[in-house]
């Protein structure tokens, strides 16, 4: 299972059933846009304006089992990562409600830190509330609020010698909504064993911190499989965007797949995924069994300079692609757990330097390094109608986890 895994890359950083063959063009696909189950997302620049191919919506959060709540905006959508991050308004986020808080036997204090790929991080307690999205409500919900101003002593462990992104202006959002296809953000592996596993989850008595285990059921929730229906799985459904790009557009989340009329899984390859939520992408005869959709992060992120032989941008730390002229690049993606499934993909590869002096923040054609895997981002859902069921769920295309488009 995916455990603490949250990939978000911004502006400010840098800046199922088929045959193998299949063509990647896909017909105009529908958004849905009304219904008890549909949610808005909108894409932009996100609340500090500086935020490319960010996908955000606004969620409700209320203290459980009343009528106190606060409906917050700019969250961002991120299939990547599990459960609800708000940023408290002490660090310039929307959230201010008190919750109550998620405690071990002892009564100390639950408290989550995340870790991001470039060494930046995100630490708070864990509380518990109700969610509400479009029509569906997600009931006593484990979730962390960051920065928390009665948890600002940060454990070693956790910050390692990164940046705090515990604000708006680091984060870029005032929170991010990880949906993914697990229960839960860390499972059995932060349940139990020898010694507690070290940065994700803490237990914080008086006297300071420490690293914990903490059983399933008060661990950061997908709120998707706390729905009352629906709860099966959801669905990405984004426009197209034209290769130069645009300012913002707008898309939906549909709940559950199969459950209702506006959720039939139609014509789409169904990809099952093995235990850790992958599947293996194959370029130029070789596969790359570390691969995953994910909205949280910007780009099409594959492979290195030396194995595509497309250029990177050096004014941009060599976080982007910078080809002299646009690349088309084809993979193809396979089921690791069935890999008869297959379907090709092709991608085109701009000049990142010519994109982002463009005026527009939303790309189909925005990619970067990362070596030895595929991170299908935020310009793989362009144009796509993308179905993600919840691991252990039945649905119409088989029990999840799997992926499909």
């Amino acid at each position: 299972m995916l455990g603490a895994v949250l990939i978000v890359m911004t502006l400010a950083l840098a800046l199922a059933c088929g045959g193998g063959g299949s063509s990647s063009n896909n017909p105009p696909n529908t958004i849905v846009t009304s219904g008890p189950n549909v949610q808005t997302v909108s894409l932009n620049s996100g609340i500090t304006g500086n935020y490319a191919n960010g996908i955000f919506t606004t969620v409700t959060v209320c203290v459980p089992g009343t009528a106190t709540c606060q409906t917050i905006d700019n969250v961002l959508v991120d299939t990547g990562s599990i459960g609800l991050r708000l940023l408290s308004s002490s660090v310039g986020g929307e959230f201010n409600l008190t919750l109550p808080s998620q405690n071990d036997s002892s009564n100390n204090p639950f408290a989550e830190c995340t870790q991001f790929l470039d060494g930046s991080f995100l630490w708070g307690p864990v509380r518990t509330a109700d969610i509400k999205i479009s029509g569906e409500t997600a009931s006593s919900v484990p979730i962390n609020v960051v920065g928390d101003p009665s948890f600002t002593n940060i454990p070693i462990s956790c910050s390692n010698g990164g940046v705090n992104e515990n604000n708006v202006n680091g984060f870029g959002a005032n929170g991010v909504l990880g949906l993914n296809v697990f229960a839960q953000d860390c499972g059995s592996f932060c349940v139990s064993g020898g010694t507690p596993p070290t940065g994700i989850y803490y237990s914080c008595p008086n006297t300071g911190c420490v690293s914990a285990f903490v059983p399933l059921a008060q661990q950061v929730m997908n709120p998707v499989p706390l729905f009352a229906t629906d709860n099966n799985g959801y669905i990405v459904e984004l426009p197209s965007v034209s290769s130069s790009g645009q300012v913002s557009a707008t898309g939906s989340l549909v709940f559950g797949i199969g459950t209702q009329s506006n959720n039939a899984l139609t014509g789409a390859t169904v990809f099952p995924l093995d235990s850790q939520g992958l599947f293996t992408s194959s370029y130029k005869g070789t596969g790359y069994p570390f691969s995953f959709v994910d909205t949280g992060s910007n780009g099409f992120f594959f492979l290195d300079a030396s194995t595509t032989g497309i250029p990177t941008c050096s004014d941009l730390q060599n976080q982007f692609y910078c080809p002299g002229s646009t690349q088309s690049v084809t993979a193809t993606n396979q089921s690791s757990v069935n890999p008869s499934i297959g379907k090709n993909v092709t991608f085109s590869v701009a000049n990142t330097d010519n994109l982002f002096s463009s005026g527009n923040v939303i790309f189909n054609n925005l990619a970067g390094p990362n070596p030895s895997s595929f991170d299908w981002g935020l310009p793989f859902y362009l144009g796509r109608n993308v179905y993600e069921a919840i691991e252990g769920q039945s649905t119409s295309g088989g029990t999840g986890p799997f992926v499909a488009y």
